[in-house]
């Protein structure tokens, strides 16, 4: 009897313990993450790469996903945890294929450290004495697919370095060292940087990035070339996104802003009005803006009203700095360049496209440094979603314009 008692506990046992596996895989599958979640874009990433991620110090929601591999940049963040929206643009198919590309390698992220210029006498993405097309532009490894060693982290900051020499077309190569930053802000770095009351009802995100380019070998001189730093995001679009991009000028008519990259914008699509430029970005149109240092703001963003986000960037600004010019052409003055660009992505002439996405980009000036000497920049990434209230008074109080006005803007 206790023999026949014993095989029943043991098969009883046995039965509980399937039933147990099996709501532990019912409850797995349930609790994978959705497409677009944060979780489910650190879950990706994690299968190909090295990932960081940090948090705010004082919100566990609050996250972002770094990458040594590509160069310590930011490739998404969230404001919810693993459930929430996850922010930025993240090119899958390219990470997951594990194969490089020719001219670059987008693989996406909301803030990646570059260099400029682009285009020009100096640039560093044409080979001296090329032509300047798509053919022979070339986006530097550096900045492309060397990764960039971690030399310290914490919970909520992690710090790059590396050291490395560039050429740019007029054949000045430059020894540098490369130093780069991230830390996440808390709701009181928020509410003071951006000279907010209160946050109010809605959940946030934020992190800082600290750039610097250290010259390790002779002066830079300005009639070889100079470098300079240049961050850019890459954010999902929708058909109800908006950037907006603030500005100064004495003429409002007349601000320093160029609008032809692409060629002209359709009215339908760039508007300016009232100290304010608006750019649809619905990643579905090529086209691309940018505002010169003494027009600019250091400040830009985008409403989402599809989904209720506000994207905001703070960045350094020296309206007196040479910026440097990133056109495909030889310039007259190289250092008549942006400050701010901002793009949204569309099908290419032969009907392919890399996204879509949209970009927000700042830029750093260029300066002529001694041995020893450096440049430095630093951005602010803010999102906010939730209360449309909250929201308004934010987008009201940085960018000057309400939450209503940019969702009429195209309409």
């Amino acid at each position: 009897m206790k023999k026949l008692f014993a095989v029943i506990l043991v098969a009883v046992a046995a039965t509980v313990s399937c039933q147990n596996k099996t709501n532990s895989s019912e409850n797995e599958k349930m609790e994978t993450p959705a497409a677009g979640t944060f979780g489910y874009d650190q879950e990706f990433l994690k299968k190909y790469k090295e990932i960081v991620v940090l948090t705010a110090p004082d919100n566990p929601d609050s996250k972002a996903i770094i990458i040594p591999a590509y160069q310590g940049r930011v490739m998404t963040s969230t404001a919810s945890g693993s459930n929430g929206n996850s922010y930025g643009w993240i090119n899958y198919k390219l990470i997951e294929s594990g194969v490089y590309q020719p001219h670059i390698n987008a693989f996406g992220g909301e803030e990646r450290f570059w260099l400029s210029p682009e285009g020009g006498q100096f640039s560093v993405y044409f080979k001296k004495g090329a032509k300047f097309d798509f053919q022979n532009w070339q986006t530097p490894p550096l900045i492309d697919t060397v990764a960039y060693p971690v030399t310290g982290s914490d919970s909520s900051s992690v710090t790059f370095q590396v050291n490395a020499f560039i050429e740019n077309y007029s054949g000045q190569v430059f020894v540098v060292e490369i130093n780069r930053k991230v830390t996440m802000l808390s709701q009181r770095d928020i509410v003071e940087n951006l000279d907010l009351k209160t946050l109010g009802q809605c959940k946030s995100v934020a992190y800082e990035s600290v750039n610097s380019i250290v010259n390790k070998d002779s002066e830079w001189k300005p009639e070889t070339g100079m470098l300079g730093i240049w961050l850019l995001g890459m954010f999902k679009p929708s058909d109800q996104t908006v950037i907006i991009t603030p500005f100064l000028s004495k003429d409002p008519e007349k601000p320093a802003i160029t609008d032809n990259y692409f060629g002209a914008i359709p009215a339908d699509r760039f508007v300016v009005k009232d100290s304010v430029a608006f750019l649809k970005a619905d990643g579905k149109f090529r086209s691309k803006i940018g505002i010169a240092p003494r027009s600019a703001r250091n400040i830009a963003g985008s409403y989402d009203a599809a989904n209720g986000i506000l994207t905001i960037i703070q960045f350094n600004l020296d309206r007196e700095g040479k910026y440097l010019k990133s056109t495909w052409e030889i310039h007259k003055d190289p250092f008549d360049g942006d400050a701010l660009n901002a793009y949204n992505d569309g099908k290419l002439e032969d009907g392919t496209q890399m996204g879509p996405f949209y970009e927000l980009e700042s830029n750093s000036p260029a300066r002529a440094l001694k041995e020893g000497e450096k440049v430095t920049h630093r951005q602010r990434t803010y999102h906010f979603e939730g209360d449309k209230i909250a929201l308004n008074a934010i987008s009201e109080k940085v960018l000057g314009v309400s939450i209503d006005q940019i969702g009429e803007i195209f309409k």
